[in-house]
């Protein structure tokens, strides 16, 4: 015998079933696309004609507006040479401050590389 309840539930086949889970989607939806209505869920910035990497054009020449009180000195021209700040000890806190000083004059250049290997505490 069947039962009261196998009757009223739609059999499988017969178009009355549920879609599976995420299935079924208006074709005109945008739920989750990016500006452009591609599928791209919205995440960085859209990418247009002549827009490249800012990673690459290379360093930006700014004007330099010191903060510290020792830049400012350096800034303005009352102390120029190293040495004077050395002499009263005083914390360079500014690169900005170390590239006045030198100029042109500072080169970086990697002297040697080598590989570090730790020691546990066991010894």
């Amino acid at each position: 015998m069947a039962s009261k309840e196998g009757k009223d539930k739609p059999q499988a086949g017969h178009g009355a079933e549920k879609p599976a889970h995420g299935a079924e989607k208006p074709a005109d939806s945008k739920a989750g696309a990016g500006a452009g209505g591609d599928k791209k869920r919205g995440f960085g910035r859209d990418k247009k004609k002549g827009d490249k990497d800012p990673r690459k054009r290379g360093p930006v020449e700014e004007e330099w507006t010191p903060v510290t009180k020792l830049g400012r000195l350096v800034n303005q021209g009352l102390i120029k040479s190293v040495e004077e700040i050395y002499t009263f000890s005083i914390p360079i806190k500014e690169s900005q401050i170390v590239d006045k000083l030198f100029g042109k004059d500072l080169k970086e250049e990697v002297m040697k590389i080598m590989p570090v290997q730790k020691q546990t505490q066991a010894g």
